[in-house]
């Protein structure tokens, strides 16, 4: 049996737990905050693969080991590690308060509904869109994904307002911080390596009603949505119909990045922001940059809209986005659609998709994606809608075709199609894993 105690917030273990113990496994400043058996071997964690070899050797001799974590250490901690190598059944699991609680906590808030996202040995890009997306996210940090990266990504994209409320060193008396500040602050410090998690937080929108599940509000049933859901201009190219093929090639999801080029009223772009995504909408026309912005609004997501004609427009936004829409006004009043599109298509990292009504604008389009390196492909979309009062009419005429063109970026060599580059490797490595200690450690699990 493989004991693991967790330490709370900071809190040393209990001492009594340790003995028996043949072999102690856990951060420096766990082991150095016990009083060890005598003649009790410990190891330090560095690289897990070692440490996990050393166990393995003990348990197999029929020796008791412990191992000491920080906070809950089955919530992004080694547990997942200890029972994917022993199984499940050779754990005894004793957790801590995790960081993530323990922020809360000192911020007066529920977390049921918050979304925990961990920047330790991931792509930060991945955790500021969840913050772009969801009004209350916690962030386990890591070495370049601390207040002061997350911040600055925060400040320098469009997007809601927000607060970070950065927590150091939880649990000790006497260095324990829990801060305030704006992203553009966070930006400006130098936060050390104590800090534990960083809450992004929504205010207005922080205490939302008692949910049934954990975790955000899943959003409202169906998708590809009536017209009439959304502030009426015209349906043009996002009838129901293409806006379900589109979502689908689109594919958002939290911890994405989605930009909607030529937005329109922003269907598209408010569909997207309700399967999770951070949403960025482009629309040269005021009324229709305000009819997003409410739309956005009615449906409780966070829509970031720029107005601005693309592809210029496009210059400004900073982060590249995972995928694409573009519509039939993407190229603006006299624009360039083609040239909008391979812009959009050279800093896309996963999809573009493209809706026309004009035929003949099909093969530059075409042309302009394959040019970018993506895989295209595309269909003719005709749909009729059946009358509202049969039998005098099985349908209405069948509306103008629209062309759904898509193209697909060749995921890199060695990489799984569908995965976030470096999350799953990260993860199964161990390298996800921390002492909830400081920017160099965000997770719940261990010390290095």
């Amino acid at each position: 049996m493989i004991t693991v105690i967790g330490t709370g917030t900071g809190a040393p273990a209990d001492s009594g737990a340790l003995d028996g113990a043949d072999l102690v496994v856990g951060g420096r400043r766990h082991l150095e905050a016990v009083r060890l058996p005598e003649g009790v071997r410990r190891v330090v964690l560095g690289p897990l693969p070692p440490a996990l070899d050393v166990i393995e050797r003990y348990t197999g001799a029929g020796r008791r080991v412990v191992v000491l974590a920080s906070g809950d250490p089955g919530f992004f901690g080694i547990v997942r590690a200890l029972a994917e190598r022993f199984g499940a059944g050779a754990l005894e699991v004793r957790p801590g308060v995790s960081s993530v609680a323990a922020a809360f906590a000192r911020a007066g808030l529920p977390w049921d509904d918050a979304v925990v996202v961990s920047a330790h040995g991931r792509e930060l890009r991945t955790a500021v869109n969840v913050c772009r997306a969801r009004p209350k996210v916690a962030v386990l940090t890591g070495p370049g994904a601390g207040p002061a990266e997350l911040g600055a990504a925060l400040a320098r994209t469009p997007s809601g307002e927000r607060v970070l409320v950065v927590a150091t060193a939880l649990g000790d008396p006497a260095r324990e911080r829990v801060e305030r500040v704006t992203p553009a602050e966070a930006a400006a410090r130098d936060w050390g390596t104590a800090v534990n998690v960083v809450l992004c937080l929504d205010e207005e929108r922080a205490l939302g009603p008692m949910p049934t599940l954990a975790g955000p509000e899943a959003p409202g049933a169906g998708w590809a949505l009536e017209q009439d859901a959304f502030a009426r201009r015209e349906a043009g190219v996002t009838t129901v119909e293409v806006r379900a093929l589109a979502l689908a090639r689109l594919g958002p999801r939290p911890g994405d990045l989605v930009w909607d080029v030529g937005a329109g009223t922003g269907p598209v772009a408010v569909e997207c922001a309700r399967f999770g995504a951070a949403v960025v909408a482009v629309e040269e026309e005021a009324d229709g940059a305000a009819r997003v912005r409410a739309d956005a609004a009615a449906r409780g997501v966070d829509v970031a809209v720029v107005q601005g004609a693309a592809p210029g427009a496009l210059s400004g936004l900073a982060d590249d986005p995972d995928a694409v829409f573009v519509g039939e006004g993407g190229g603006g009043r006299g624009g360039d659609l083609p040239v909008v599109v391979s812009a959009c298509a050279r800093r896309a990292r996963r999809t573009v998709v493209v809706a026309l009504a004009a035929p003949d604008r099909v093969p530059a389009v075409r042309q302009a994606l394959t040019d970018a390196g993506l895989t295209c492909d595309g269909v003719v979309l005709q749909a009729s809608r059946l009358a509202p009062q049969p039998p005098e009419e099985v349908s209405r005429p069948a509306a103008d075709p629209v062309f759904l063109l898509w193209g697909v970026r060749p995921p890199a060599a060695g990489s799984v199609p569908g995965s976030r580059s470096g999350a799953a490797a990260a993860s199964r490595s161990g390298s996800g894993s921390g002492s909830g200690s400081g920017s160099g450690s965000g997770s719940e699990g261990f010390d290095r």
